[in-house]
């Protein structure tokens, strides 16, 4: 087994390798980790962990408030985390290349990042200014049969934007067409499916392509029904996960 040391930046989704996240970094913490990653050379990739959060705050509270008035606030590299870290983490995440990485005037940090590979975490330290956590990459298997899966989720996956487009009132974009590369496949449609935190972690972790498409034909068929009987379609991130400026 292989490990290789890398900087941690969690957050309250989740990361699929082949797609790009948006940072807005202001917590002192995270501008430390990317005023690192500019010391990395032109022609090598700004590498950091993107990991979901399980038991946590994204942001570390910085003054008392809602909801307990009483809070104190919480300073250093794991603040909001716990007393261990590690536990407050799903054990799976992505790693994220900083193609974009934009100083502000005010030291914080815009970045356009894309992730990559997947990881398990083993161990984070608290240590630095910011979290670094020691992970192991994960290989891509394709598992059974990911090739016709990928056909069948490509197909379910389009009744699936139809039926949200609907509820949604919105027209359908159908700019540039969809991939056909079974895992390119799998980690789109996880990605872009509307689903809760626990459940795109899961589709993350899975353990070979065909076992992800196989979960994801499940999911589009049962929300494609549920679709088809509402008249309209909650936004679920904002019921389910805290307002957040990153």
């Amino acid at each position: 087994m292989t490990t290789v040391r890398l900087p941690l930046f969690p957050l309250n989704s989740v990361l699929f390798p082949g797609l790009v996240v948006p940072l807005n970094v202001f917590e002192e913490r995270y501008r430390a980790l990317m005023r690192d990653l500019l010391k990395t050379p032109d022609d090598e990739p700004r590498r950091f962990v993107i990991v979901a959060i399980r038991d946590g705050h994204e942001v570390a509270p910085s003054a008392p408030g809602l909801p307990d008035p009483t809070a104190l606030p919480e300073r250093g590299p794991a603040a909001g985390f716990g007393d261990d870290p590690l536990k407050a983490f799903h054990g799976t995440g992505c790693i994220a290349d900083a193609a974009t990485l934009r100083e502000r005037p005010d030291g914080g940090f815009e970045v356009l990042a894309t992730g990559t590979t997947r990881v398990r975490l083993h161990s984070v330290d608290a240590s630095g200014p910011y979290l670094t956590a020691e992970v192991e990459e994960l290989t891509e298997e394709p598992g059974d049969e990911a090739g016709a899966l990928a056909e069948g989720v490509l197909r379910a996956f389009r009744a699936y934007q139809k039926r949200l487009a609907g509820a949604r009132e919105r027209s359908l974009a159908t700019n540039g067409e969809l991939p056909d590369e079974p895992s390119v496949v799998s980690y789109l449609v996880a990605a872009a499916m509307v689903l809760d935190t626990p459940t795109k972690q899961r589709l993350l972790q899975a353990p070979d392509t065909a076992s992800r498409l196989r979960d994801e034909l499940r999911l589009l068929r049962g929300e494609t029904a549920i679709i088809r009987t509402l008249p309209s379609v909650p936004a679920v991130d904002l019921t389910r996960a805290p307002t957040s400026l990153n």
